[in-house]
């Protein structure tokens, strides 16, 4: 079956999806996105990214290109198109097609948006989840602004790149003070010796995790202990888990930081616990 993309109004085979040359988002990066992860036929907390959806647009000063509902629509509309069962929606929004200008358009340009969906393996998520991936460290470099979910990709690129070829799954940013901030695509974590969950306050250098939102009710449902406060390098190789979230991996256990061995070196009974409550904790809209 042919895969089907939204493409500013129509439904197209995914082959022939395609946008402007001259769209904002392809030369200035001018957009923002979201992901969602489709799950046993249902969109994943659907509500959340479109409140985050609706906050990056507002903090970039881009309309909305339909109303939220329609938005939403698509949404599902894509996912039942396609057929996906597990897998992800993305979702893109630019400032639109104009002439290559600095400045914004004029009024009346109208914001572009695309919507796809994929099929993924939630057999082979299973199996690396059960293993633990690794991740390697990098300098902080991005703009201060990660907290807007922006298609202006290209340092988490490099970072994942360089982890790629340094045998890791993931990066992990570090600030000039030596504290991890977040991931290349994921929000860190650690569990401290004495049991502490422990991640980065959300109100400045990382983005505002719709997975870590999840993950903070499970732990405060759980009575787990909980920390939100920068941790070191240093700290998460001293660490007795460490894990990743977001919506393409939900929980997914760390067992090595740049080669060194996290705890035993097998994914933590925390990690795996929250990952195992995940979906029982998350707002599902059937497709």
């Amino acid at each position: 079956m042919s895969r089907i993309a939204y493409v500013n109004g129509q439904y197209v085979r995914h082959a022939d999806a395609a946008v402007h040359v001259e769209d904002r988002g392809y030369q200035f990066a001018d957009g923002v996105y979201e992901v969602c992860e489709v799950w046993q036929g249902n969109i994943v907390d659907a509500p959340r990214h479109l409140d985050r959806l609706g906050r990056s647009l507002s903090e970039l000063r881009i309309d909305w290109p339909m109303t939220r509902s329609a938005v939403d629509f698509v949404l599902h509309q894509v996912v039942r198109r396609n057929r996906v069962r597990n897998g992800l929606v993305y979702i893109q929004v630019t400032r639109g097609v104009s002439k290559r200008d600095h400045f914004f358009p004029p009024e009346e340009v109208a914001p572009s948006i695309v919507v796809t969906a994929r099929s993924t393996n939630p057999a082979a998520a299973a199996a690396q989840a059960a293993q633990g991936i690794a991740v390697v460290s990098y300098p902080e470099n991005r703009w201060p602004r990660v907290d807007i979910k922006t298609v202006a990709l290209l340092p988490n690129v490099l970072a994942k790149q360089n982890a790629k070829e340094h045998g890791g799954k993931e990066a992990w940013y570090v600030d000039a003070d030596g504290f991890v901030t977040e991931g290349g695509s994921t929000n860190a974590w650690i569990v401290t010796k004495d049991g502490a969950v422990v991640t980065r306050p959300a109100d400045s250098g990382i983005l505002r995790g719709i997975t870590r939102a999840v993950v903070l009710d499970i732990i405060q449902k759980e009575g787990l202990t909980f920390e939100e406060r920068p941790f070191s390098l240093e700290e998460a190789f001293d660490a007795k888990e460490a894990f990743v979230t977001a919506a393409t991996s939900v929980v997914m256990p760390v067992t090595r930081v740049d080669g060194k061995m996290i705890g035993n070196g097998h994914p933590g009974s925390v990690a795996t616990r929250l990952r195992e409550l995940f979906h029982t904790a998350t707002d599902l809209q059937a497709v």
